[in-house]
């Protein structure tokens, strides 16, 4: 490590205590996507104090920290860190009203964006930066809460249901050269350095009519939307052996509302569903069949469906592996497990980093210090140091490297690097996702 490289580390290894109970603050009070507030004005405090610009309210909770004032000569590389959680009520850190809980590793984001930000504001390394580093805690990762996200967009406070996604379709991105994202890992290792391809997918929100009736003494006078449902998600099931394996197809959906009172024919059923595969085409088809698949459920009691379909994230378009960051990474951790992902590595998961992917050259790296599967109520982190104070570390050094002598590296990524779409592509390709399906087999 050179000079600035070790300054990184030992201002880090100061503000560890700080770093680590800012990270302990947001695990212990976890907020869904597009209502993190509490997270968001925690975050802007520490930006505040070492960011020359700060923006806000960007996506409705995103933050956009400027290590030095904008200037539209430089390159920019923003660290990443997202500010949601994701629903796992039986964890012991989850809300005890929402279920939220950060078993999702996000708040290890939050604490290494912050860390570097502490780092990289000192002024000797400040101005070893031959460009600018932006500090961007972005909402809305965790893709749930559809029906919420839903009276959003009617709203016209959101478009899309991602928070990068929705952040690249506001402009937010424009002024970002670089992306570094990072990722909690909870397989035994201390870092692994790359990231894989992934699913893509659209969300649905299917909403079955029926009509209410006394379920014992007049069932037949009513139109059952819950069988109309059933009838549906097993439709969905049965397309399984349609879809070949290489595309890695998955269809997962959840009941929202399935009636009210017991001794009534339910009359409403809403399913949120997300659909997934490997390619767009593959998520073209299985979308088509699932839409057809819900379809028959009405049909086959006589009553009516809406299938709302909307853009999801798009599959990951992976870089070969950081050699920077393998090195910063056994630099640090010299007797660690550092691993460089391998190269046939595919995850049926999604993330709005699949987005990014398709516009810009995007690093990512993941840390352990964590244990139990993500998502699940038994995650937990065990090595503080590892979880947070590495992942602080990495971001900043990985920052210095790309920006440090007049910013080559940074400047040799982002030429070699070949965009699927402009963001004006970008967005006209997410909005063909768009969709309405109407069926009404009631007989009146």
């Amino acid at each position: 490590m050179d000079k600035i490289e070790k300054k990184i580390v030992e201002i880090i290894d100061k503000n560890r205590e700080k770093i680590i109970n800012f990270a302990k603050d947001i695990y212990e009070h976890p907020e869904l996507g597009y209502k993190e507030e509490r997270t968001a004005q925690k975050v802007l405090e520490i930006l505040k104090e070492n960011s020359e610009e700060v923006k806000t309210n960007l996506a409705i909770t995103g933050i956009k920290g400027y290590l030095k004032k904008k200037n539209s000569e430089d390159i920019n590389v923003a660290l990443i860190g997202e500010l949601d959680a994701v629903v796992s009520p039986n964890n012991p850190w989850a809300d005890k009203k929402t279920g939220a809980c950060h078993a999702c590793g996000h708040h290890t984001q939050l604490a290494g964006i912050i860390g570097a930000a502490i780092s990289l504001s000192d002024e000797e390394i400040k101005n070893s930066l031959d460009g600018n580093v932006i500090f961007f805690a972005v909402p809305a990762e965790e893709y749930g809460e559809i029906e919420f996200k839903l009276s959003l967009k009617e709203k016209n406070l959101i478009k899309y249901g991602g928070g990068k996604s929705e952040l690249i379709r506001i402009g937010e991105f424009n002024d970002v050269d670089i992306s570094v994202v990072h990722h909690s890992d909870p397989n035994g290792f201390d870092v692994v350095v790359g990231d894989g391809t992934s699913n893509g997918f659209v969300s649905k929100v299917t909403r079955y009519k029926g009509r209410a009736s006394h379920a014992a003494g007049t069932p037949h006078l009513g139109i059952n939307a819950v069988n109309a449902g059933s009838l549906g998600l097993n439709a969905v099931a049965y397309q399984r052996e349609t879809f070949k394996d290489e595309d890695s197809v998955r269809v997962h959906s959840i009941i929202t509302k399935g009636g009210g009172l017991v001794n009534v024919i339910p009359d409403e059923l809403v399913i949120e569903s997300l659909v997934r595969a490997k390619n767009v085409e593959a998520i073209e088809d299985a979308s088509k069949k699932v839409n057809r698949a819900f379809k028959s459920g009405a049909l086959a009691v006589g009553g009516e469906v809406e299938i709302i379909t909307s853009p999801g994230y798009l599959p990951v378009i992976p870089l070969k592996p950081s050699e920077d960051i393998l090195d910063i990474s056994n630099s640090l951790l010299p007797n660690g497990l550092v691993k460089e992902i391998e190269s046939n590595s595919h995850t049926a998961g999604s993330s709005d980093v699949g987005d990014l992917t398709h516009i810009m050259p995007t690093l990512k790296f993941a840390t352990g210090g964590v244990e139990g599967g993500l998502h699940s109520e038994y995650f937990k982190v065990v090595n503080e140091e590892i979880a947070y104070i590495v992942t602080a570390k990495i971001m900043a050094l990985t920052a210095y490297r790309l920006l440090k002598e007049k910013a080559i590296k940074a400047k040799q990524i982002k030429a070699e690097f070949n965009p699927k779409f402009t963001i004006e592509e970008y967005k006209k390709y997410m909005d063909k996702f768009e969709g309405v399906v109407k069926a009404d087999y009631r007989e009146e």
